[in-house]
């Protein structure tokens, strides 16, 4: 039986759960449910905090799990990143005050840096050898400087609206590029069998949550500047109309150029356009 590890709570949980449902695994019933055993597709599914979750997959006897690039690296464990996930995405970036003269990673060379990510932070200024005293805070560090804990702060930024309003400003290149991730532990093979279904399932949702299925009538004669137009993954189907003149076309396009991709289509003579969402799938 494969054991997952999925977030219980936080921005990750939600997206995963839905993905989960979607490539037809039983999630919990009620929130107090931690496990969750789904013998029809051999599994057991554990609802652990997000920032254990890579120490249960690296160091413990979860196979596999959910959780964010940046939580993975700050763990120290020897789980191992499988795939990356689509969802969750963020920026881990330096900020310091806005009158400081901290404006290049150098700068921050015997710096104190507050971060809820000391490990990966860490490890990140020794690589480019630079020397700083890491100050590990949970939860917000962006107060940190303000009431005299650090002199800059290494944290996750989106808008960078929070940062702004603490008085604080980003520089340096970013850390990392963060996203939700599947990780497995050290202990499967990433070619074991349970693993493949699983990623397949999973591919096939974050597919079917990226792509439509698209049908269009389009004179024969204009078949060829339509498949220009949507080319599919191998090829679209194409199938003749009781009108031999005109044949009907399926094919699978990108959901975020769908309006675009039918204003080219009928342009080009295309009718019956219509489009529909997809549940799942294998490519």
């Amino acid at each position: 039986m494969l054991r997952i590890a999925v977030p219980n709570k936080g921005m990750l949980s939600e997206p995963a759960w839905n993905m989960l449902a979607e490539a037809g695994y039983r999630l919990r019933s009620n929130s107090r449910q931690l496990v969750v055993e789904d013998p029809d597709n051999d599994v057991e599914l554990f609802y652990l905090r997000p920032l254990d979750i890579a120490v249960y997959v690296g160091r413990g006897t979860i196979d596999v799990g959910i959780t964010g690039r940046d939580l993975l690296l700050n763990s120290g464990t020897e789980a191992v990143e499988h795939m990356p996930l689509g969802f969750g995405a963020s920026t881990f970036r330096f900020a310091a005050p806005a009158e400081s003269p901290i404006n290049r990673l150098e700068d921050i060379d015997g710096k104190r840096v507050a971060s809820s990510y000391d490990k990966l932070v860490d490890d990140y200024l020794k690589a480019r050898n630079v020397r700083a005293d890491i100050i590990h805070l949970d939860g917000a560090v962006e107060s940190s400087v303000q009431l005299g804990v650090a002199d800059l702060i290494a944290d996750v930024v989106s808008t960078g609206t929070t940062l702004r309003n603490a008085g604080l400003r980003v520089f340096a290149d970013p850390i990392l590029h963060s996203e939700a991730i599947l990780i497995r532990s050290p202990r499967v093979a990433p070619d074991d069998d349970r693993l493949t279904i699983l990623g397949r399932r999973i591919k096939g949702v974050l597919t079917a949550q990226r792509y439509v299925l698209m049908d269009y009538d389009i004179p024969v004669s204009k078949v060829a500047a339509a498949v220009e137009v949507t080319p599919g993954f191998e090829s679209p189907t194409i199938s003749p109309l009781h009108d031999k003149q005109w044949a009907a076309v399926r094919v699978m396009v990108p959901r975020d150029k769908v309006n675009q991709l039918m204003d080219r289509l009928y342009e080009v003579g295309a009718r019956g356009i219509i489009v529909t969402a997809l549940q799942a799938s294998r490519i």
